[in-house]
């Protein structure tokens, strides 16, 4: 896995990605495509395709700095994050237990512009972990739910990962993966990028254990500097764990 994940400038970029306000992202005083706007708070969406009801378990994986893992909470009893990111585990654990974090806003070259994540403390059952994907602790047990977005085309085997996913999700469960399909070479070999589309390739993966129970598209966008961002959309699949 790459060292990137544990740069400051990394970090600022995904804790602005996911706490970010829509004005720390978009400058107010300047017109911005509709796109750009609706491409927000994409930690938000994605675990709103989960079906309805509550869950005991809820597992976040790739959970970056944490947003999602925050949101899954609403409906679930106990979540877990994980990541391979010791810098983003340790900004979720001091929100975690803080309820804040200060960070730096790039605007261009050396100027940057120090912003605050506030958030209510959370006293309820959360707990977030650095650890591998592809290796994950085997007392980890079985949840209800489990996300991973953006994951996949960022991990060097992700055949291991699901191989284990029939003993993380437990039976009725429902597994949410999305993925931009961005498969590079310095994160994912090409002798393990899918052949012939990441969705057949998905279906083959995950058979028989999964069934595909609906797929969307869901734009995110992150900011690097005041005039850069990266607009990207994800391919979101949910599964439901067969018997």
């Amino acid at each position: 896995m790459s060292a990137i994940y544990e740069s400051d400038k990394l970090l600022s970029e995904y804790l602005l990605f996911h706490y970010g306000k829509a004005d720390e992202i978009l400058d107010p005083k300047r017109a911005w495509p509709s796109g750009m706007h609706e491409a927000l708070d994409f930690a938000v969406r994605t675990p709103r395709h989960f079906s309805g009801g509550r869950a005991s378990r809820a597992l976040d994986l790739g959970c970056a700095v944490g947003r999602s893992a925050f949101e899954m909470l609403e409906n679930s009893d106990e979540v877990i994050g994980i990541d391979f990111s010791h810098a983003f585990i340790a900004a979720a654990e001091t929100l975690r237990k803080r309820g804040t974090i200060s960070y730096q806003r790039l605007e261009e070259a050396g100027l940057t512009t120090t912003l605050t994540v506030d958030r209510k403390i959370t006293t309820r059952s959360i707990k977030f972990l650095q650890a591998d994907a592809m290796d994950l602790p085997a007392a980890l047990g079985s949840f209800q739910r489990v996300h991973a977005a953006n994951l996949i085309c960022r991990l060097p085997t992700p055949q291991r990962l699901f191989d284990r996913l029939p003993e993380l999700v437990c039976e009725e469960g429902e597994l949410i993966l999305t993925t931009p399909c961005t498969w590079l070479g310095e994160f994912t070999p090409p002798e393990n990028w899918p052949t012939g589309g990441t969705l057949p390739w998905l279906e083959k993966s995950l058979a028989p254990h999964f069934h595909l129970l609906r797929q969307a598209e869901e734009p995110f966008l992150i900011r690097e500097t005041a005039r850069k961002f990266q607009w990207t959309t994800s391919l979101v699949t949910v599964w439901k764990r067969l018997g």
